[in-house]
């Protein structure tokens, strides 16, 4: 996933997130080791947009052949960030079971040892992605 942010000076950005969790409440958070960018931009706008792509093979080679998505194929998600805070156990227990199968990687423990501080966020709309003919019907 990738959530776009606008800088000080209006120029926009994007920073990859690899954690980012949806709650159902129109909520979500991720973990916030590695962004610079993000926490910078949250003191002069709070204003995010998450692009969300299905990125699983089946479903693209299917449309594909189809000449449709049953789906969206990706979605923004507009919203805004919020407290950066610490981590709770249920927090940390979810993102390690998301890491579980490459756990015994090194990178694993590079990437996602000793992850503390989560961001939360709040959205406040979901927009499909319109890709043509292929996303016509699901937009109607």
């Amino acid at each position: 996933m990738s959530i776009a942010s606008v800088d000080k000076e209006n120029n926009p950005t994007t920073t990859p997130i690899g954690s980012l969790f949806l709650n159902k409440d129109q909520t979500g958070f991720y973990f916030e080791k590695f962004p610079s960018k993000l926490p910078a931009n949250e003191r002069f706008n709070k204003n995010i947009c998450v692009l969300a792509v299905n990125s699983n093979t089946w479903f693209w080679l299917s449309s594909l052949f189809k000449g449709k998505f049953k789906a969206d194929p990706a979605i923004k998600l507009y919203g805004q960030l919020g407290a950066r805070r610490t981590a709770t156990p249920i927090e940390k227990n979810l993102l390690t079971r998301r890491m579980k199968l490459t756990s015994g990687l090194k990178g694993n423990k590079h990437l996602w040892d000793n992850m503390e501080e989560v961001r939360e966020i709040y959205f406040t709309k979901a927009e499909g992605i319109n890709l043509g003919k292929m996303t016509e019907s699901l937009h109607i």
